[in-house]
């Protein structure tokens, strides 16, 4: 697999929380030169990058991050801001507190509805695979499925463990033929880039596969 195949899979993110507009900038001149499949950015940013880049870059945000337990009419206070700011792909948080407690249904409708109103743009579901039981990870698998969702993804990259192959064969088992993946956190190498790609991940989240491929210096989010 080439380095340029590899890089059509790299949500190429910046998301620390103390990310200036020349960590931002640096970012999106590295995704328009290696051209990778999105930057994935503070809500903040959003439109800033809109403005000075156009359809230069695909650009990506975050919903309900990291930790998930926003009230649902919060989540689609900030999709509806994004999508205005110019963003393409929203990846949210589900509600970790409602998995735990069981309330799948409740997971489900507040992915249904944030679907929604993300319509024709990609909505990910991020599921936070290290805080979940396989019982859980399961029914994660479903949610995002019957919710109509377009990504589940493993991690935000702040929980205490990101992406496990045995995540990604999990979700390969039960998760709909429509449901694409995405891996984040742990993706430490090339050798790690391409086992996932293989694996069948779609997209990984990553703030370092430019530095990866290139040696070039990136600081990690």
């Amino acid at each position: 697999m080439t380095d340029k195949e590899i890089l059509k899979h790299i949500d190429h993110t910046q998301l620390k929380p103390f990310a200036t507009w020349s960590d931002i900038e640096k970012l999106c001149d590295e995704a328009i030169k290696y051209r990778t499949a999105s930057v994935c950015i503070p809500p903040v940013y959003v439109k800033r990058v809109h403005d000075a880049y156009g359809d230069k870059v695909n650009i990506c945000t975050v919903v309900g991050f990291p930790l998930g337990y926003s009230v649902t009419a919060a989540k689609v206070a900030e999709v509806e801001q994004a999508l205005d700011d110019g963003c393409n792909e929203i990846d949210m948080v589900v509600n970790i507190s409602d998995v735990k407690n069981g309330d799948y249904v409740k997971v489900e409708k507040e992915i249904r509805t944030l679907k929604r109103v993300c319509g024709e743009h990609i909505l990910k579901v991020i599921i936070e695979t290290c805080y979940l039981s396989d019982e859980e990870k399961i029914a994660m698998c479903k949610a995002v499925t019957n919710a109509g969702a377009d990504y589940i993804k493993t991690s935000t990259g702040f929980g205490i463990r990101g992406a496990t192959i045995e995540d990604i064969h999990l979700f390969q088992r039960y998760i709909g033929p429509n449901v694409r993946m995405k891996a984040a956190g742990g993706v430490k190498n090339k050798k790690d880039l391409i086992l996932f790609i293989e694996e069948g991940c779609d997209r990984i989240g990553t703030s370092s596969a430019v530095s990866m491929l290139t040696g070039l210096h990136t600081q990690e989010y």
